[in-house]
């Protein structure tokens, strides 16, 4: 099975600002960790993927709300960080998404 790439910092560009709390940071990260895992142990069917992205994306929704509460949220910033990561672990496992389709439930 395929390791993720250990050298890759998950959303680099929310960590690297401060207006993004680190703990939400660590939330949606645990979300795109699901995601890995999933890939980690070989699923590659497209269907399975989606699905599992949906969840994600889904669960980086529902964090909508406490970005604001801690005044921050998703935004421009995030967005592009979100997706950037997102990109590179389909393109590390050589999975065939686009990435609008991969995040396609966001409401963000």
């Amino acid at each position: 099975m395929k390791r993720f790439d250990e050298s890759y910092t998950l959303l680099s560009d929310m960590r690297n600002d401060e207006y993004f709390p680190v703990f939400l940071v660590d939330k949606i990260e645990a979300l795109i960790k699901e995601v890995i895992a999933l890939l980690e142990s070989g699923e590659s069917e497209l269907g399975k993927v989606q699905a599992a992205l949906d969840r994600m994306t889904i669960g980086i929704n529902d964090l909508q709300e406490e970005f604001e509460e801690n005044d921050s949220e998703i935004e421009t910033a995030a967005r592009d960080s979100i997706g950037e990561t997102v990109e590179y672990v389909l393109k590390w496992f050589d999975i065939d998404i686009d990435i609008e389709t991969a995040i396609a439930e966001r409401d963000w």
